[in-house]
């Protein structure tokens, strides 16, 4: 039996199992995900929206609620704070993903990123672009290299990341009335 290689607690066993997999059927990477979720219309509750997402070892269930602003109770993270979240972790996880396989093994790790989003079209004021720009700041303390020598390893993950991907490519997008 193998063993069990992590590094910044990534699973490269893992990774290398699911790369071989995909070279003998590239099939095998392509994933679909979901979620479900409802507009919450009970008036006691304080949030809006509520969604459910399975995933490998369990189940997550998301609060969401709009600014005050934007008519919610401010009461639970809003729509675009869960969208930043997932952009983030995304990034860092193609990154931290990317770094490892290499070899590089990290102190510390942080991103903060941010959106800067002018809700002007979504309330029919104007029709300028939502989403003006999405940025990643990236604190990384690597253990055997040098912070100078992650600078191409981040325009990799930038090329890699789903997310980014997502935000840099149009991509097909149905909505259907069930």
């Amino acid at each position: 039996m193998q063993e069990m290689k992590i590094l910044n607690k990534v699973n490269l066993s893992n990774i290398q199992n699911t790369i071989s997999l995909g070279k003998k059927d590239v099939n095998a990477l392509k994933k679909t995900i979901q979620i479900e979720g409802e507009w919450v219309l009970d008036e006691k509750e304080e949030y809006q929206f509520k969604a459910e997402a399975k995933y490998g070892k369990g189940k997550a269930v998301f609060e969401i609620d709009s600014p005050i602003w934007l008519g919610g109770n401010d009461t639970r993270p809003g729509p675009m704070l869960y969208c930043l979240a997932g952009l983030s972790s995304c990034f860092l996880s193609t990154f931290v993903t990317i770094a490892s396989m290499s070899g590089i093994k990290f102190k510390t790790l942080k991103v903060r990123a941010e959106c800067k989003i002018n809700f002007s079209k979504v309330l029919e004021i104007s029709d300028e672009p939502i989403i003006e720009e999405v940025n990643f700041f990236v604190k990384a303390e690597p253990e055997n290299i040098s912070k100078d020598s992650l600078k191409d390893l981040l325009d990799k993950a930038q090329a890699q990341c789903p997310a980014i991907y997502s935000l840099t490519h149009i991509i097909k997008t149905k909505v259907h009335l069930e």
